[in-house]
């Protein structure tokens, strides 16, 4: 019986695995795939004070639901969908609302630390690192967390120096010597996008990845 194959995207904060992810996703055609993204199984913090949640190290993987997400990806890869949890990241807590995701002949997962954490790794059949400069990843994510989660310029800083950089070279980085695939400057690298969708169909039986 064939089991759908999962790629793991991972890379630093902004580094553009999302971009990464949906490039090889509009380039499989022919298959069928599942697409979920690992920022959206953070742990639901509704229990705490909107002041207690901001305090919380969103970068280190305590602030994922791993056996969830472990789950969603054994069942997907058994050919059953799930329901593909909402995350806000406006008032730091788990939506009612859920994305249902049928199950495919791949499955693409992306996140900062889908390679570093080991039960997650074990679930996947590609490995890829989505390689970006400092200086590129801090204004992009600067201007995603102003414009698209209501933060303003001085918590962003804060929470930088506080926990992402630091996080970053704890846990992203190191990551790296996981990886089978590693792609620089980001997601605008067609040519290293190409090469990795190429790499992906070969690992596809013939009547899944024509």
């Amino acid at each position: 019986m064939f089991e759908p194959l999962v790629v793991g995207i991972a890379g630093g904060t902004a580094s553009g695995k999302t971009t990464v992810a949906n490039k090889i996703v509009n380039r499989l055609k022919g298959c069928r795939l599942a697409f979920i993204d690992q920022d959206s199984y953070y742990r639901d913090l509704s229990d705490m004070t909107f002041e207690e949640r901001l305090e919380i190290n969103f970068d280190h993987p305590d602030a994922f639901d791993t056996e969830l997400l472990v789950q969603h990806l054994r069942e997907l890869k058994a050919g059953r969908a799930v329901e593909k949890p909402h995350y806000s990241f406006v008032n730091c807590v788990r939506e009612k609302e859920t994305t249902r995701i049928e199950p495919g002949d791949a499955i693409v997962l992306e996140g900062i630390l889908v390679l570093s954490i080991e039960a997650v790794r074990k679930e996947l059949g590609v490995r890829i690192f989505v390689d970006a400069e400092d200086d590129v990843r801090i204004i992009r994510r600067l201007t995603r967390d102003i414009k698209e989660r209501g933060r303003d310029f001085d918590t962003i800083v804060t929470q930088y120096f506080k926990s992402v950089r630091p996080m970053h070279y704890g846990f992203v980085e190191p990551s790296k010597r996981h990886a089978d695939i590693i792609i620089p400057h980001g997601g605008n690298n067609d040519v290293s996008i190409e090469m990795v969708v190429g790499a992906i169909r070969a690992r596809l039986p013939p009547f899944v990845s024509r």
